[in-house]
C-alpha cells in the first residue's frame, strides 16, 4: 500500500466511520424528514436502520406516501418485519440491486414534482441508485444519503473496465480479467465505483499479500 492511501476505520454499530481523506468520495449525511408528495426510500442491509431511525421523528401519515425498496443481503429477515410495521404505501424486498432496478425505474418514471429520495446503506447501493435518480432528473436538493453498515467497495478494473462487487481485500483479483488489482482511494461518481489498478504492472508476478481492508 502506498503512503498516500488511507485505511478505513472500523464501524461503530451500523454507523460506519469512513476515512475522510478521499476528496472524490461523496459526503454522506443523516436522513431527515422533508415535506414531499412521495418519499422514495432505497436501502440495503443495515441501511434499514436509517429508515427506522427516520421513522422515530416522522409524522403519523408520513409513510402513507412512502415507497420502500429494500435489499436485505446478509442481514436476512432481521429488519423486514420492522419495515412492514411502518405500513408504507409500498414495500419491496428484493434479492439484489439488479432485481430491484426495473421497479426503481418505474417509480422514477411515474414520479412528479415533490418527490423526495432517501438512500441508505452501502456505498455501492447508494452510488448506483444515485445515478438512476439523477439521470431521471431528480435534483440533488431532493436526494439524501446516509451510510450504514459494510465498507466493502465496488471496484472497476481500469484495464478491462469490468466491475467487481463487494470487494473486501486489497489487492484482489478482478472477477473479469483475472488481474491482481490494487484498490485506489479514488471514487468515480460516473460509474459509482472505486478504481482498481494492476498491482504488478512494473514487476509482473510480484503480488503482495492480500489484506482485508473493507468489512
Amino acid at each position: 500500500m502506498s503512503c498516500g492511501e488511507s485505511q478505513p476505520k472500523r464501524s461503530r454499530g451500523s454507523k460506519s466511520v469512513l476515512e475522510g481523506s478521499i476528496p472524490s468520495r461523496p459526503v454522506y449525511g443523516v436522513l431527515e424528514i422533508r415535506p414531499g408528495r412521495l418519499h422514495l426510500m432505497v436501502a440495503d442491509a443495515e441501511g434499514a436502520e436509517a429508515i427506522l431511525d427516520l421513522a422515530a421523528s416522522a409524522p403519523a401519515d408520513f409513510f402513507a406516501a412512502a415507497h420502500i425498496i429494500y435489499l436485505p443481503k446478509k442481514s436476512g429477515d432481521r429488519f423486514v418485519a420492522r419495515l412492514q410495521q411502518l405500513v408504507p404505501a409500498q414495500l419491496y424486498v428484493g434479492p439484489s440491486y439488479d432485481a430491484a432496478l426495473p421497479r426503481l425505474r418505474r417509480v422514477l418514471a411515474g414520479a412528479h414534482m415533490g418527490l423526495q429520495v432517501y438512500l441508505a446503506g452501502t456505498e455501492g447501493l447508494m452510488g448506483q441508485a444515485m445515478l438512476e435518480v439523477t439521470q431521471a432528473g431528480v435534483p440533488h436538493s431532493a436526494i439524501q444519503t446516509e451510510h450504514r453498515g459494510s465498507t466493502v467497495r465496488r471496484v472497476q478494473c481500469v484495464h478491462c473496465k469490468g466491475i467487481t462487487e463487494e470487494v473486501t481485500h486489497d489487492p484482489f483479483q478482478c472477477a473479469h480479467c483475472g488481474l491482481h488489482l490494487f484498490v485506489r482511494d479514488h471514487y468515480s461518481r460516473r460509474i459509482a465505483a472505486f478504481q482498481g489498478v494492476r498491482v504488478d504492472a512494473e514487476d509482473p508476478g510480484n503480488i503482495p499479500e492480500s489484506v482485508e481492508r473493507f468489512r
